[in-house]
């Protein structure tokens, strides 16, 4: 159980293998039954199409937000647990096909940079498949770099890219 106060955290999850949306509920089924790790709150679930690589399937995303008492890093080893467990045989190469894809997005408002972890993620701010689900559930939580809300970061990158992000029936 928590007896540190908790922080904030916010995920980004994927999938692009399998049953999609379904792998999304384990892995937050996941999250959820860790001790470490309370879900807060979930957004929708979006049909993205894939970025860097383009030849394959596209994705389901989502965004969780969650508390926990732990380091940056103790939380990203338990995401590599989760995905291992979920998907033992793990994406073929960077930016390729997977079962289940978790990311930190957010850490409070903590600025880190380590050869592991990059807190903010650095690319958050391309992404509409990072952004749309993170504008559902902290639209206004302000990127402590950029000193902009996914809201705002969603809406400048609409402007310039029509990538699609399709909420899921």
């Amino acid at each position: 159980m928590m007896t540190d106060p908790p922080s904030i955290a916010y995920l980004s999850i994927g999938s692009n293998k399998g049953d999609k949306a379904g792998n999304l509920k384990q892995a937050i089924d996941c999250l959820n039954q860790h001790d470490l790790i309370q879900v807060a709150a979930v957004s929708f679930f979006y049909r993205t199409e894939p970025q860097n690589f383009e030849d394959q399937d596209w994705f389901v995303n989502a965004a969780v937000k969650i508390q926990t008492p732990v380091e940056p890093a103790e939380l990203l080893d338990i995401l590599k647990q989760i995905e291992r467990s979920l998907d033992p045989e793990g994406k073929a190469f960077r930016f390729g096909p997977r079962k289940i894809d978790l990311d930190i997005i957010l850490f409070e408002n903590r600025v880190l940079k380590t050869d592991l972890l990059e807190i903010p993620h650095p690319r958050m701010q391309e992404r509409c498949f990072v952004l749309r689900p993170m504008c559902d559930i902290g639209a206004d939580t302000l990127h402590p770099v950029f000193h902009k809300t996914p809201r705002q970061l969603l809406m400048e990158i609409e402007k310039q890219e029509s990538q699609k992000v399709i909420l899921l029936d």
